[in-house]
């Protein structure tokens, strides 16, 4: 067991205006089952990156043993040709018969490393690289977001598979994967970083205690301020009123009054006066308990949608549905299908069974556009449906904020409003989408989502790349507003608070 040791590490991107990092330390074991926990954008994937070496920074970084990284770079050239004639190029070193072994336990067969790179299934290939990622000996592995883009069958190998590991930090958001793998958390709070022993959820309960603590002591505080500052006020009021007496009486109405007593009033005085500087010395004394309670509070704002009521029971329906890309080899065949309003139907169905293909081909026919499905039997969606959708691939995301919203007539700043709810920094906005993390990207799709009214919105693996805290944010808008809906997402977590039918394709 060797120890990483992170000291006063500070991190800035090169004309970026906030630093990533700022005098950060900890430190953490290097045969722990680390779970990586923190906001979009928060600098996780920068992190992974610094270990690796790939950019400079101010402070130390001591990592006493080999390091791995996933994903690893494939390029254009390595999709063409077999997994076993690049292996070296990506792990130096590594030995053929080791991949066959640990491809062995994710239950996958030896001859996929034989085959075009390109010709295997999104799962596949991620499970060529993690067998060659563990292939190695007491390396300390980087692992990044595994399951993105993996059916429910393809992640739950990759649990298993990975809960019989350990020395690695693993980068994700989803829960089941989190508490299934990991044994301790390191987390990117707003103002901190913590290490914690635990899984997710243990990590989850102690946050949600803490906060509710911090939330109540702040209250406390806020109320012995209040409490003071009223004595203060009181106080000052008294000795200025006491003070005003010094000089000048009435000799009728103060006949006892001797010469004595401007002395005795003025003693008095400085009294009252001390007693003010002691409120608020206790003032000072409780701003500086209360400062530092919330910084790492999570408040999710309330999300809100303005789903619209559609005219009749049934929004989409399919009979006998047949389709695919080739005449011989369709992906649905005979497919039934119906969503009625209020219901969260969820597809569900191993990556390539035909989902998003499917989504296309009701999306083809609400735009009457032409495609190059081919298919048969009968789909039907209803008139004047209105539909909202949010695609699973980013990449065509290009230019600024200001450019997006002209395109799809969206209102400049009620989107950066929604956007700041899902907690993007303001900062953000003047950046061009291709400076944006992932989840980030995905956050500007949902926020479109979200104010579009529609009748119907088509949610396409949504929740990739999305951290936690959005997540439940999510969550809590779907089960409030109920919206009609068609979702592929494989977060079992998810699935099981928001789905109201489960459509197995």
């Amino acid at each position: 067991m060797a120890r990483i040791n992170v000291t006063d590490l500070t991190f800035c991107y090169e004309g970026s205006f906030d630093n990533v990092f700022e005098n950060v330390s900890f430190s953490i074991d290097t045969d722990w089952k680390l779970g990586f926990i923190g906001r979009n954008g928060k600098g996780k994937t920068t992190f992974l990156n610094l270990i690796r070496g790939k950019y400079e920074y101010k402070g130390s970084i001591n990592i006493p043993v080999e390091t791995g990284y996933f994903p690893y770079n494939i390029d254009g050239n390595m999709l063409k040709i077999c997994a076993a004639d690049f292996m070296e190029d990506l792990k130096p070193g590594c030995e053929q018969w080791r991949v066959i072994c640990e491809l062995d336990k994710l239950n996958v067969s030896a001859e996929v490393l034989y085959r075009p790179f390109n010709s295997l299934s999104h799962g596949e290939r991620t499970k060529v690289l993690l067998a060659l990622l563990f292939s190695g000996e007491n390396d300390f592995l980087l692992v990044d977001e595994p399951t993105d883009h993996l059916d429910h069958e393809a992640r739950e190998s990759v649990k298993e598979y990975l809960r019989k590991k350990k020395g690695f930090i693993l980068v994700s958001h989803d829960r089941d994967l989190l508490d299934a793998c990991i044994d301790h958390v390191l987390v990117l709070n707003r103002k901190s970083i913590e290490v914690q022993s635990g899984n997710f959820s243990s990590w989850w309960e102690n946050k949600t205690r803490k906060d509710n603590f911090s939330r109540m002591e702040n209250k406390k505080h806020l109320q012995e301020i209040a409490s003071l500052e009223k004595s203060v006020k009181q106080c000052k009021q008294w000795a200025n009123k006491n003070e005003s007496t010094k000089i000048g009486y009435d000799p009728i109405k103060e006949h006892d009054r001797s010469t004595g007593t401007r002395a005795y009033i003025g003693a008095k005085t400085k009294k009252m006066q001390k007693r003010v500087k002691q409120y608020e010395q206790r003032i000072d004394h409780e701003i500086k308990e209360k400062e530092g309670l919330l910084k790492d509070i999570e408040n999710p704002v309330e999300l809100k949608i303005k789903p619209l009521v559609y005219h009749k029971d049934i929004l989409v329906s399919a009979r006998d549905f047949t389709m695919g890309y080739t005449q011989d080899s369709p992906l649905v065949h005979n497919f039934n299908f119906k969503i009625g309003r209020g219901e969260r139907v969820f597809l569900n169905g191993k990556n390539g069974c035909g989902k998003t293909s499917f989504i296309k081909a009701v999306l083809n026919l609400y735009n009457k556009e032409d495609s190059n499905i081919i298919s048969s039997g009968q789909l039907d969606i209803g008139s004047g449906l209105v539909v909202s959708y949010i695609n699973q691939d980013t990449s065509f995301l290009k230019g600024t904020i200001k450019e997006f919203c002209a395109q799809k007539g969206l209102e400049e700043s009620l989107f950066c409003a929604i956007l700041r709810q899902l907690d993007l920094e303001r900062v953000q906005f003047v950046k061009p989408f291709e400076d944006y993390s992932e989840g980030q990207k995905k956050k500007v799709l949902i926020a479109a989502s979200l104010m579009t009214p529609a009748h119907l919105y088509i949610w396409d693996e949504p929740l990739n790349y999305i951290d936690v805290f959005t997540r439940i944010q999510l969550e809590e808008l779907l089960l409030e507003f109920k919206p009609s809906m068609i979702l592929v997402e494989h977060d079992v977590r998810f699935q099981e608070k928001i789905a109201t039918r489960i459509v197995n394709i």
